[in-house]
């Protein structure tokens, strides 16, 4: 078509009555008919109306790093501080009588000398130039490319703040107790092997039924060198055994172990073990079994921690504290296997479990928690003890005077939970959902310490102390390729490990 034809065609659409735009079709030597068939979007002749940028559909929930302060000024390989953990007095610790004339005996100190190692964490990617030429017009292809990549280390540093794992050995789990009943299971009539893995927080994060437990992972870096992380699982049981006749279910439970946050059950004939349900309490019920899932013969060692390469986060330096009787953690009973135990109520609008948290943080350390994270699934089993018939007497309705009816709303949780331990007669503690913290795990945490800890020092219970804080690295171009990383050099100090509370291993309510 030449230049002079297309612009007939323009002038027959744009002409005024069809008998006009017949004669300059007839000019360029084409029928109204002809011109119908060639305009039509089945040509293909259409703009494409394509949204730039690109919609960004993945939530960066990221509470505790925006919560926790940042502090500069970091040398060396580790961050080192003294504490003064107790001041003893002379004779008898409570008693300060001294005769007339005389004077006392001298006081004495527990220190404690800690450090706190800085380790690096980061997030690499690249684009081709062909990528980043093409996108012109639509997106910056490498400023997108760094923003995203800067948000997914935020991601996984929010994961190492709440549960990273440097020095908590999950071990071995104790053989798992096992037991069969009930009429109504589809497993076949045989005798099978259960063995149990324990979970860390990284390794909950980590494990699912179609991909297995995270054992080890070699990671191949941008430089061509490797490096190799640990999962986040124990090392398996050793075997139960349980006889099944036909309709029976297998019931199993293990003793739990400090610092597990959830455990992995292999179930099959002796030798044949296959993931067949992974649990947030120590407890499990099956009816049925599954098949071609990951076998028990998979994890031969522990691999709960990473020494080397990681630092421990709020949870890992609770338990660990706990585990010395430095930090409050509460694990629940088994109770009914496959069931396990639930957050109860006081009957007085409160949850024994979270009630008994609070005093026992006050009793020991005089401290209250000023956060307290949960899981989706502890929202609702709070709000489930608390909300109860008998705590109905304690709500009241709020009356429109506008219109003068009741308006109720359907649903309710708890926002706030009060803490009637403190000096200054009780405090409200906001309840928040963390998007990262495993079903069955609750989190109580003191961010400063109260006014009696008088120069204490400590201007924050635990910070990011930071070597060197975000930094971006354009790597010199070696291939048609624009490569990025972004890296941080820090370590999480809690200097008052007591300041947290851990209930754990919370059956669903």
């Amino acid at each position: 078509m030449t230049a002079n034809t297309d612009d007939l065609i323009k002038a027959a659409l744009q002409a005024p009555s069809e008998d006009i735009a017949r004669s300059i079709l007839s000019a360029a030597g084409m029928s109204n008919d002809e011109l119908a068939k060639s305009i039509t979007t089945q040509t293909g002749l259409v703009a494409y109306d394509l949204q730039a940028p690109a919609k960004n559909l993945y939530p960066v929930n990221t509470p505790i790093r925006n919560r926790l302060p940042r502090v500069g000024g970091g040398i060396g390989v580790a961050t080192n501080w003294k504490a003064i953990d107790r001041i003893i007095g002379s004779g008898y610790d409570a008693q300060g009588w001294v005769p007339e004339g005389q004077r006392s005996g001298q006081m004495s100190y527990a220190t404690s000398n800690k450090a706190a190692s800085y380790v690096t964490i980061g997030e690499e990617d690249g684009a081709s130039f062909e990528a980043i030429n093409a996108g012109r017009g639509f997106e910056d292809v490498k400023a997108r490319m760094t923003m995203r990549m800067l948000q997914k280390m935020m991601l996984k540093e929010e994961n190492a703040l709440l549960g990273g794992n440097a020095t908590l050995q999950l071990g071995t789990p104790s053989a798992p107790v096992a037991s069969a009943s009930g009429s109504t299971g589809a497993i076949a009539a045989a005798t099978y092997s259960v063995i149990v893995v324990a979970l860390s927080f990284e390794g909950c994060r980590g494990a699912s039924i179609a991909n297995g437990i995270p054992t080890t992972k070699v990671i191949n870096g941008a430089d061509g060198k490797t490096f190799t992380l640990y999962g986040g699982s124990s090392n398996k049981s050793a075997a139960g055994s349980v006889a099944v006749t036909s309709g029976q279910s297998i019931l199993a439970s293990v003793a739990p172990i400090m610092g597990a946050m959830g455990y992995a059950w292999f179930v099959g004939p002796s030798g044949s073990e296959v993931l067949q349900a992974i649990t947030y309490i120590n407890s499990v019920s099956l009816s049925t079994l599954r098949t071609g899932t990951q076998p028990a013969t998979a994890i031969t060692a522990d691999n709960s921690a990473n020494p080397n390469l990681a630092f421990d986060g709020l949870l890992t330096t609770a338990f660990k504290a706990g585990a010395n009787g430095a930090a409050y953690v509460n694990q629940l009973a088994t109770g009914t296997a496959g069931i396990g135990t639930k957050l109860t109520s006081s009957g007085r609008g409160s949850c024994n479990e979270v009630d008994a948290m609070l005093q026992g943080m006050w009793d020991a350390y005089q401290v209250s928690p000023s956060v307290l994270y949960v899981n989706s699934q502890e929202t609702t089993g709070l709000t489930n003890a608390v909300l109860t018939g008998s705590s109905a007497p304690l709500l009241h309705y709020m009356q429109d005077p506008q219109s003068g009816g009741v308006k109720a709303t359907a649903g309710g949780t708890i926002e706030y939970y009060f803490n009637p331990y403190s000096t200054e007669g009780g405090s409200k503690i906001p309840v928040k959902i963390h998007p990262a913290l495993p079903p069955g795990t609750m989190i109580g945490w003191a961010e400063n310490l109260p006014i009696q800890y008088q120069a204490n020092e400590v201007p924050n219970v635990a910070e990011v102390k930071v070597r060197q804080d975000y930094y971006e690295i354009d790597w010199p171009i070696t291939t048609r390729q624009r490569q990025v990383g972004v890296y941080a050099e820090e370590v999480l100090a809690v200097y008052a490990p007591f300041a947290m509370g851990i209930v754990t291993n919370i059956a669903k309510g």
